[in-house]
């Protein structure tokens, strides 16, 4: 079973994550953050990857630790459930169609970790949460997993196609 659970105590957040990839998408996420939770909510339902989540942070400062601090600890678990990576694939794409938006995510497992963020987000917010933050996430969650990804939007480029 590829599983594993971590847990982060800062002066600013304590996290607690236990992640099975061979799951069956199932989650428990509290986060204090409602749309940051749909969003982990979604990851785990899409990628039937089973997640449980419990952070407290300084919200009442902002939602920056809370949110980088979750990406971190939810990486080290992806890469402690991984371990040697031995039998995975290590390179992987996928297009996603939701909504009014069109995406693509390429990733590469290489313990060799990057980002490549290409998105613009419309407005500031999406319900109470700052749409920078996601660009965070990302960031700590590709470091902390070993992974090289890449993630932009294309909907504006395919919409005259659709």
């Amino acid at each position: 079973m590829r599983a594993a659970t971590i847990e982060r105590k800062t002066r600013e957040t304590e996290i607690f994550v236990a992640m099975e990839l061979d799951g069956s998408g199932e989650y428990d996420v509290e986060t204090g953050i409602g749309f940051f939770d749909h969003m982990l909510e979604a990851f785990a339902k899409h990628s039937m990857i089973d997640l449980k989540i419990r952070a407290e942070g300084d919200l009442h400062i902002d939602m920056h630790h809370t949110v980088e601090d979750v990406g971190i600890v939810m990486g080290q678990a992806a890469a402690k459930a991984l371990g040697d990576c031995a039998g995975i694939g290590r390179f992987g794409h996928a297009y996603i169609a939701m909504d009014e938006a069109l995406s693509r995510a390429v990733i590469d497992i290489s313990k060799r970790p990057y980002l490549v963020w290409n998105v613009n987000f419309q407005q500031p917010k999406i319900g109470e949460m700052d749409t920078e933050l996601f660009k965070e996430w990302f960031h700590a969650f590709a470091t902390n997993t070993g992974a090289c990804a890449c993630g932009k939007p294309l909907w504006r480029e395919l919409a005259p196609y659709c």
